[in-house]
């Protein structure tokens, strides 16, 4: 079977991100995880939480292909909050499952360019529909923009980030 090096290239930067974000929460116990360095709600934890829960999302909507799925906004309240007995290593595991969930969906799906449907929600009128690769491409913008978020929360922690790191 020949490679399809769009989607080795999707798998591939797809991991760079995560790998990115995985820097800023090495060496952090639960107690730096949970703590939040600016104004906002944001803690490295919460982030981590949420990338695991939006990669399952949308992997979930790719391969269900569900057109009467609804966002369950009421869920949102604990979206970017490390769950109470939660742990950085806990969640890194999950989400390097998912990750090889999903670089396997991205081999084996059966087009990118397929349109499927995304749940409906109250900020958007109607049924929106859109390609498997752009659903894709939604996950690699979560994981990247978070990422950036995570930079900013770690230097505000302890001096650290991404491209700088003292903790090996």
């Amino acid at each position: 079977m020949a490679i399809d090096q769009e989607r080795e290239d999707l798998i591939a930067i797809l991991a760079e991100q995560r790998e990115l974000f995985k820097i800023t929460v090495r060496g952090l116990d639960e107690e730096q995880a949970r703590k939040r360095t600016t104004v906002s709600e944001l803690t490295l934890g919460g982030l981590l939480h949420h990338l695991n829960n939006c990669e399952r999302h949308w992997t979930k909507v790719i391969v269900d292909r569900d057109e009467n799925a609804a966002m369950d906004v009421a869920a949102f309240g604990g979206e970017y909050v490390m769950a109470p007995g939660e742990t950085v290593a806990e969640l890194l595991a999950a989400w390097d499952a998912a990750a090889v969930a999903t670089a396997e969906l991205i081999r084996t799906v059966d087009s990118l360019d397929t349109s499927i449907p995304t749940p409906t929600n109250p900020w958007v009128e109607g049924q929106v529909w859109q390609s498997v690769r752009t659903t894709f491409l939604h996950i690699l913008r979560e994981v990247s923009q978070h990422a950036g978020h995570a930079d900013i929360i770690r230097e505000e922690l302890d001096g650290q980030n991404s491209t700088y790191s003292r903790v090996s």
